[in-house]
C-alpha cells in the first residue's frame, strides 16, 4: 500500500484510489478522525494493517476481536478494517455490533490476546475511531498509538500470509450472562435504563433485567440518527432527561450510557444528577467497608473528598490521582493491583470480585444496584447526602485546534507554576499545590481547585473547578479565574457550556 496522504479531498479520482489518514486521529490512546473528511475506507484498510504489522512486531499472537458500534457507517468501517488485518496476516473474530466492554469480554472469552473495536464512543455524529489493545484487559497508550502512527503514516506495514476471518456468535448472550452475574438484586429496585439510541439499547435493559432490576427503558430503540440527543451521560441534556423519567416513574434511580457502553451515568432518586466521581467516592466508600486497606486510582478531574473523606482514612484507603483517559486509568488500575478506579467522565473499572479492570457502563451500574441492595433502608440520595459537601462543576469543554491545544496547556501550567513559585494567591488564597500528572490541576489552601487539560480524543480543552465553600465560589473560581485566564488565548473558542 502507498504512504496515506492527508491532503484527499472527496469526489476525487485521488480520493478513492489512496488511503486518507489524517494525522491528528491518532489520540494519546485510541484513534479518532471525521468520517470522510479526515480518513477514508482505504484509510482505514491502511490502518488494520499498520495494526497487524505492530501486533507481529511486539510478538503478540495476532489473534483480534473485532467489533463495532451503532453508527450508519460504522459496519462499512470495521470491514476495511478487517481486510486490513487480514492482508497483515491476522486471525479475526468478529463479533458484529458491540458494546466496546463485549469486545473487551470477546477477548477473555475467545482465548484473544488483540482487541479492535470501532466506535468514535461518544462524539457526535460524522465521528469514527478504534479502541485498540493487544494485552487484555489494557488498551493502548500513548507509546503503543506513537508506533502505530508511525508504521501508518509511514507505510512500513507489508501484507503476509496468514490472514483468516471468523464471525462469532453467542457473545453476546454470554456477555450479559457475565455482567448479570456481578449482582443479583434482593430486592425490586427500579431503574431507568437510558440509552439515547446508541449501542446500549440492544444490550442494557435485558442485563439489568438480569440482574433482578425492575427496568424502565428508556431511548433503547436503536437509531444512529440520535434524534433526541447525543449519548453522552456527562452532558447534562442527557442528564435532564434522565431526571424527567426518574420522577415521572417514580423510580429508584437512573443509568444512563454512552454510545459505546463503557461509561455509565447516574440520576438519583429525586432526579438530581450525581456525578461519577461522586457515585466513585460513595462506591469507595462501600467497599472500603468489606475490602480495608484497599488501594482505589481517580482521575485528576475528581473531587478532592477522596484526599480527606473520613470513611476512607477510618479503613486505610490508598487514593492516587492519575491521568485522565480510560487507558490510563485502565493501566494504573492493573499496575497499583487496585480494586477499582473511577473516572469523572464515567468510566469505572473493577477488578475481581467485581469485574475484569477493563472499563464497562453495565458492570458500574451492577456495582450501584449491589451498593442500593446492601443498604435497603437508604435512598441512593440520602446515600449521597451522607457525603461531605463539595461544589464541583459539569465538565466544560472550549473549541481548541488539535494543533494547539497541548502548547496551549504547558503555557498555562508554566504561569501556574510561577505564581506557586512566587507566593501569589487566586481569589485571595495562596496556591497549595499545582499537579502537572495531566495538564494542570491548582489546589488552593482551602481545598478549592481549577482544572484544564488538553482533551486527548476532541479538538477541545477539559476545564472543571471545585470549591468546598459553596456554590458561588465555585462559579466565582471559574468566571473571575478560569475564563480569564483562558480569554488570553485567541485560540481558545466558545465554552459548550458554562456555570
Amino acid at each position: 500500500m502507498t504512504t496515506p496522504r492527508s491532503d484527499l479531498k472527496p469526489n476525487t479520482y485521488e480520493y478513492e484510489m489512496e488511503a486518507l489518514v489524517k494525522p491528528t486521529g491518532f489520540r494519546e490512546y485510541d484513534a479518532r478522525w471525521l468520517f470522510g473528511e479526515e480518513l477514508n475506507p482505504l484509510g482505514a484498510q491502511a490502518l488494520g494493517l499498520g495494526l497487524a504489522h505492530y501486533i507481529h512486531e511486539i510478538g503478540v499472537k495476532p489473534r483480534i476481536v473485532v467489533g463495532h458500534d451503532y453508527r450508519s457507517y460504522s459496519q462499512a468501517i470495521k470491514q476495511a478494517v478487517i481486510i486490513g488485518l487480514m492482508q497483515g496476516g491476522c486471525e479475526v473474530l468478529d463479533i458484529g455490533l458491540s458494546l466496546s466492554p463485549m469486545a473487551y469480554f470477546a477477548q477473555f472469552d475467545l482465548d484473544a490476546p488483540c482487541v479492535a473495536m470501532v466506535t468514535a464512543s461518544h462524539n457526535e455524529n460524522g465521528w469514527t475511531g478504534v479502541k485498540m489493545g493487544a494485552n487484555a484487559p489494557l488498551t493502548f497508550g500513548p507509546d503503543e498509538m506513537g508506533r502505530l502512527k508511525e508504521i501508518v503514516l509511514n507505510a512500513e506495514a507489508k501484507p503476509r500470509d496468514g490472514g483468516r476471518y471468523e464471525r462469532v456468535a453467542g457473545v453476546r448472550e454470554r456477555y450479559i450472562a457475565d455482567v448479570a452475574k456481578r449482582v443479583q438484586l434482593s430486592r425490586p429496585i427500579k431503574v431507568v435504563a437510558a440509552c439515547g439510541n446508541g449501542t446500549p439499547g440492544a444490550f442494557a435493559a435485558e442485563a439489568l433485567r438480569a440482574m433482578g432490576a425492575d427496568v424502565i427503558e428508556m431511548d433503547c430503540a436503536l437509531d444512529h440518527s440520535f434524534p433526541r440527543y447525543n449519548p453522552n451521560p456527562e452532558d447534562l441534556e442527557m442528564l435532564h432527561e434522565m431526571a424527567k423519567v426518574v420522577r415521572e416513574h417514580g423510580a429508584d434511580l437512573a443509568v444512563g450510557f454512552d454510545g459505546d457502553g463503557d461509561r455509565c451515568g447516574v440520576v438519583d432518586d429525586t432526579g438530581e444528577e450525581i456525578f461519577a466521581d461522586k457515585i466513585g467516592l460513595m462506591l469507595a466508600r462501600d467497599l472500603a467497608q468489606q475490602h480495608d486497606g484497599a488501594t482505589f486510582v481517580v482521575d485528576v478531574k475528581s473531587t478532592g473528598l477522596f484526599m480527606t473523606d473520613s470513611v476512607l482514612k477510618d479503613h486505610n484507603v490508598t487514593v492516587d490521582y492519575w491521568k485522565t483517559g480510560h487507558s490510563y486509568i485502565k493501566r494504573r488500575v492493573k499496575e497499583l493491583g487496585a480494586l477499582a478506579g473511577f473516572e469523572k467522565s464515567g468510566h469505572f473499572f473493577f477488578n475481581e470480585p467485581y469485574g475484569r479492570g477493563y472499563d464497562d457502563g453495565l458492570v458500574a451500574a451492577a456495582a450501584i444496584l449491589g451498593l442500593l441492595d446492601r443498604n435497603p433502608d437508604q435512598k441512593l440520595s440520602e446515600l449521597k447526602s451522607a457525603l461531605p459537601v463539595a461544589y464541583t462543576s459539569p465538565t466544560m469543554s472550549p473549541k481548541c485546534a488539535d494543533e494547539r491545544k497541548y502548547e496551549v496547556v504547558n503555557e498555562i501550567t508554566d504561569a501556574y507554576k510561577v505564581m506557586l513559585d512566587k507566593g501569589e494567591t487566586i481569589l485571595g488564597r495562596k496556591i497549595a499545590d499545582v499537579n502537572t500528572v495531566n495538564g494542570v490541576r491548582v489546589t488552593l489552601e482551602d481545598g478549592a481547585w481549577v482544572l484544564v487539560r488538553p482533551s486527548s480524543n476532541k479538538p477541545v480543552l477539559v476545564v472543571v473547578v471545585e470549591s468546598p465553600n459553596s456554590a458561588d465560589d465555585m462559579t466565582k473560581l471559574f468566571r473571575e479565574e478560569m475564563k480569564p485566564r483562558l480569554g488570553q488565548f485567541s485560540e481558545i473558542g466558545a465554552f459548550d457550556q458554562e456555570i
